[in-house]
């Protein structure tokens, strides 16, 4: 694992610093041991409140590596290459679950978007850089100040890069040593700070102005689908079983009409209820156009429980309590219309047309899904979800020209390498200007990788399927929780340095202002004037501040993932005015 130890004072390593030293020899009991206790502590609910998983590993964290920095002189110092890589993975899973959602709402709240982020980005700027100058704090503090507030590290390295170009000159008895530990430490201070109470605060917001998080969010999930009431094709969730009206019947074969007849004969004449399972003698027969029923046989069929109950008893026979022919596992699956002799035919049409046995769930054109009816007309290229046996799902594949695509628990490896890699590419690119480098950044880069995919299998689900929402949702909690533990490890030796005198104050108070204020008052205006909904107007909010791990607050309190659609527009926006302003935040020291 390499050395991550830069000091270990005692020779005899026994008891709690023993301990202590071990956590540094092995970063990765560090990292388990805080997201265990982190996840605890965050689950503690006080009068309503609770940090979440993810301020209560950052607490955890920060608390262990300055207790062992205090006390037994013991500095962590892991890897910021596993954090980084834990980050993207939580940018990419969340890009896979609001995919499609992102160009909705771009579409529906671009320009709103934009002008929340600005809001957040002007007031942390005025606040950060004017409240340092006010009280009087040295060169350096107000770019750390504004680093730390809008947890963007790369601030730093602007203003450090500001100093070593010559475009700030630090004033007499002053070195460019002495500034860069002033933009260190007001980072360190503020950035801890700022971590936990932009939590809580978007957290909450909502709650503040009034509002129920969940009853909103189910709101803005209706209104950026488009109305739709099933997740799109290739997302997570997508091949879940619904409520049906149809179900499985198993009756014995005694009406003379159905014996002797073959099941290509009972398939042409009644397309709309197939024949799915036939038993003979407690025997399971193989299924053929030529297998021919005979008196006593019982056969599985899947209708309207309506029709069925009151109809097909007469039409068949008495009604079989059999397990091995009702046995007919369900199944959900997404089918690529791909037959130009059936575009254009109705739903209506196509039960006439060997689709029969199986339930139209959904229908998806584009990407988006239309209203659903007898009447609705598919054409070539269009995705039918649909629910029903495997031998009648594949049946309706082959008549509609296209592959079945069944829920999977397959890797997703291939598709999440190369999607991110791509994004991550993306990411890194940079164009300077006057000195001031441009880029899109590499979590922004892979939270849109995951929208692409997501976006494109919403259009292509045989390219994929769909994502498994537990593994999604582990790369999710995992990746973002497993990021803020290695920071908390590194950052939190760094707020010792900075501790005594009133700067100490100052640096937590302009840069706890600096954090929340921003975001507060950007949330009232996108809620009030642009008329947002209040979970959209948060997530918009909290991409505006850059917070990661605030988005994942808000989405762990509203219970719904639509949070994010808003976020990567304001996040990109603000990144790099972020970085521009950090810049002449130094050169103006």
């Amino acid at each position: 694992m390499g050395h991550i130890i830069d000091s270990v004072r005692p020779t005899a390593e026994s008891g709690i610093h023993g301990f202590f030293a071990l956590l540094g020899h092995q970063p990765i009991a560090f990292i388990l041991l805080a997201l265990a206790l982190g996840n605890l502590i965050g689950k503690l609910d006080v009068k309503g409140v609770s940090l979440g998983s993810t301020a209560g590993s950052l607490l955890v964290g920060v608390i262990i590596s300055m207790v062992a920095e205090a006390v037994y002189g013991i500095t962590y110092s892991i890897p910021g290459v596993l954090s980084s890589f834990m980050l993207l993975l939580f940018m990419y899973a969340l890009g896979l679950k609001v995919g499609p959602q992102f160009f909705s709402g771009l579409r529906k709240g671009g320009l709103a978007f934009v002008g929340v982020g600005v809001i957040v980005w002007v007031l942390n700027w005025v606040i950060c850089y004017f409240g340092a100058s006010w009280v009087g704090l040295a060169p350096g503090y107000a770019t750390g100040l504004i680093s730390g507030s809008y947890t963007i590290t790369a601030i730093l390295g602007v203003g450090q890069s500001a100093l070593s170009s010559g475009a700030y000159t630090p004033p007499a008895g002053m070195t460019v040593e002495q500034v860069g530990a002033n933009m260190a430490a007001a980072y360190a201070i503020s950035y801890v700070l700022s971590s936990v109470g932009i939590i809580l605060l978007i957290r909450y917001l909502p709650r503040i102005f009034g509002r129920d998080a969940k009853a909103d969010a189910k709101q803005a999930e209706r209104e950026y689908s488009g109305g739709a009431t099933h997740p799109v094709p290739g997302a997570p969730g997508a091949l879940v079983m619904g409520f049906s009206p149809y179900d499985l019947r198993a009756f014995y074969v005694t009406h003379q009409q159905l014996i002797g007849r073959s099941l290509a004969q009972l398939a042409k004449e009644y397309p709309q209820v197939p024949i799915l399972r036939v038993v003979r003698d407690h025997q399971v027969l193989e299924l053929s156009d030529d297998l021919v029923l005979e008196k006593n046989d019982i056969v599985t069929v899947r209708g309207n429980v309506h029709d069925l109950i009151l109809e097909e008893g007469e039409l068949i026979g008495p009604e079989a309590d059999e397990a091995l022919a009702r046995n007919v596992p369900l199944e959900v699956a997404d089918i690529h219309v791909g037959s130009h002799a059936l575009s254009g035919k109705t739903l209506q049409e196509l039960e006439s047309r060997g689709t029969g046995g199986v339930t139209v769930q959904a229908l998806f054109r584009a990407g988006n899904e239309l209203p659903l009816g007898p009447a609705s007309v598919v054409l070539f290229g269009d995705v039918i979800r649909l629910t029903g046996p495997d031998v009648a799902i594949k049946a309706a594949a082959k008549t509609l020209g296209g592959r079945a695509i069944l829920p999977t628990l397959k890797s997703e490896v291939l598709y999440l390498s190369l999607a991110m890699l791509v994004g991550y590419l993306v990411g890194i690119v940079s164009v300077t200007i006057s000195g001031i480098p441009f880029s899109l950044g590499t979590s922004a880069g892979c939270i849109l990788a995951g929208v692409g995919v997501s976006y494109f299998r919403s259009r292509n689900p045989e390219f994929g399927g769909p994502v498994h929402e537990g593994a999604r949702s582990f790369l999710q909690d995992f990746g973002l929780n497993a990021f803020v533990v290695v920071l908390s490890a590194n950052v939190g030796p760094k707020v010792i340095t900075a501790l005594g005198g009133d700067t100490l104050v100052w640096l937590a108070l302009i840069g706890t202002l600096g954090a929340l204020i921003p975001p507060l008052i950007a949330f009232w205006v996108g809620f009030k004037f642009f008329g947002l909904n209040s979970i959209i107007a948060d997530g918009a909010a909290t991409g505006g501040r850059n917070s990661t791990p605030g988005l994942n607050a808000i989405i762990e309190e509203s219970g719904s993932s639509v949070a994010a659609v808003p976020y990567p527009v304001s996040y990109a926006l603000t990144t790099v005015l972020a970085l521009i302003g950090g810049y002449f935040s130094m050169i103006l020291s």
